[in-house]
């Protein structure tokens, strides 16, 4: 299963945050506006940024399962704190393995953000399955969708993010990752289960200030270009370095393409 630092997860929360599309959020909230409280699971849920962001919006009682196969970051997330009259629990489960376990228990809403285009399609399939047995509405957010924009361009844009988006389809640890093509193969899975299903673009904007997550972002393109080995080194250690530059000089802008959707079986409410 792919890793993610505590660092990386801190550094890009507020960008998760403010891109978030509030039409999809807006039909969350919607399916439970009126209720007096709210049982959640939280799939793949790192530090908990999913909690911090839509908590405030949600029915005043709130009982929350966060749910990782990282014990590290369930740690943190224990360290950061959570609002009052929130129950946290924590559970470490492996995903790939043991996903019905985690979805046992008294639940009203199964959350999870920036994790569809790591999975399989089976796994997705698996997912959505076990959702509909069970009349769970998903919350899913910030899937990445293969758009990426540089703002000014340079050589080799395209080739690298082509390469990213075919590195996004090797194995994540779920098998053979959906990718961009994540959140449409989800609504075509909704439609089968019969569910509903809002979705809505929750891009990433950098400005020209936001160097540090541009710096790693960027890494993170050359690594992935690397990995499968279809650029000559010197052109993706070339084009970094330009891009890197860019960032440097306070001169470069982005725009990386992600997208939130609600599914919801039709007759919940």
């Amino acid at each position: 299963m792919s890793v993610f630092s505590a660092g990386w997860l801190a550094l890009r929360e507020p960008y998760d945050l403010a891109a978030r599309n509030t039409t999809v959020l807006d039909a969350v909230l919607a399916a439970f506006r009126g209720q007096a409280s709210i049982s959640i699971v939280d799939l793949a849920c790192g530090t908990g940024s999913t909690l911090r962001a839509i908590s405030g919006r949600l029915p005043a009682r709130q009982t929350w399962r966060l749910v990782d196969n990282d014990l590290g970051l369930l740690t943190v997330a224990g360290t950061l704190g959570q609002p009052p009259d929130i129950t946290v629990t924590a559970r470490a489960v492996d995903l790939v393995r043991d996903l019905e376990l985690a979805l046992d228990g008294p639940i009203d809403l199964i959350t999870m953000s920036a994790m569809l285009d790591l999975v399989s399609e089976d796994w997705l399939e698996r997912l959505m399955i076990e959702a509909a047995a069970r009349r769970l509405p998903i919350y899913a957010a910030l899937s990445y969708d293969g758009r990426v924009s540089f703002d000014p361009p340079a050589a080799f844009d395209a080739d690298i993010v082509d390469a990213v988006n075919r590195h996004q389809q090797t194995d994540k640890g779920f098998g053979l990752a959906l990718g961009p093509d994540a959140v449409r193969y989800a609504a075509e899975i909704a439609e089968r289960v019969g569910y509903s299903f809002v979705d809505g673009p929750s891009d990433w904007v950098f400005g020209k200030a936001d160097s540090a997550i541009q710096q790693d972002v960027l890494r993170g393109f050359a690594r992935a270009a690397g990995d499968l080995r279809e650029l000559a080194d010197v052109r993706t250690a070339d084009w970094l370095t330009r891009r890197l530059d860019m960032v440097e000089a306070g001169a470069s802008s982005m725009r990386i393409g992600h997208i939130d959707f609600f599914a919801m079986p039709m007759a919940i409410r």
